[in-house]
């Protein structure tokens, strides 16, 4: 029930629903209303009204849902990487898509091998880098972060 009729119960919340999505439509995707306005969903006016925080953050959990299906679908394998590596790949596919983040062929085939220095110093010649800039940096390093934990773990003890 919509918050602001729990007081008041004398209404139908799913036949107003029923009636606003008849003569609203539902549109999944940004539109230009007859007012053009950039409007979403049932007439929700993006332009004016915009989103709450809280469906902000409903939209942001759902696309991080489909980030981890896309991945697993896709990459399989970054979840046997290091948690610095996982946490870059996730941040990566949220914002190139799946499809884009699968061209970053030369990355990904370092990263398969564990040469995440490598890996790190590709992924800042590419023009996603040059797009975003400190966001590349951050997940180069960490990237690189993946390496010197290898190195520690593999360092003999005197």
């Amino acid at each position: 029930m919509c918050k602001a009729m729990q007081e008041d119960e004398h209404f139908d919340t799913d036949l107003i629903k029923k009636r606003l999505i008849d003569f609203e439509g539902l549109v999944l995707m940004p539109y230009k209303c007859s007012q053009n306005f950039t409007s979403i969903g049932i007439g929700r006016n993006l332009d004016s009204r915009g989103i709450t925080e809280d469906e902000a953050m409903y939209l942001l959990s759902n696309d991080i849902d489909s980030v981890f299906i896309d991945l697993d679908k896709h990459l399989a394998i970054w979840r046997s990487y290091p948690t610095e590596a996982q946490y870059v790949f996730i941040d990566l596919c949220f914002n190139l898509g799946i499809h884009t983040l699968l061209s970053f062929r030369k990355t990904l085939a370092l990263c398969q091998l564990g040469e995440w220095e490598k890996a790190a110093a590709e992924l800042l010649r590419s023009r996603y880098a040059r797009q975003v800039g400190r966001r590349a940096i951050f997940n180069s390093e960490e990237l690189a972060k993946c390496q010197k934990q290898i190195k520690k773990t593999t360092t003999p003890k005197d």
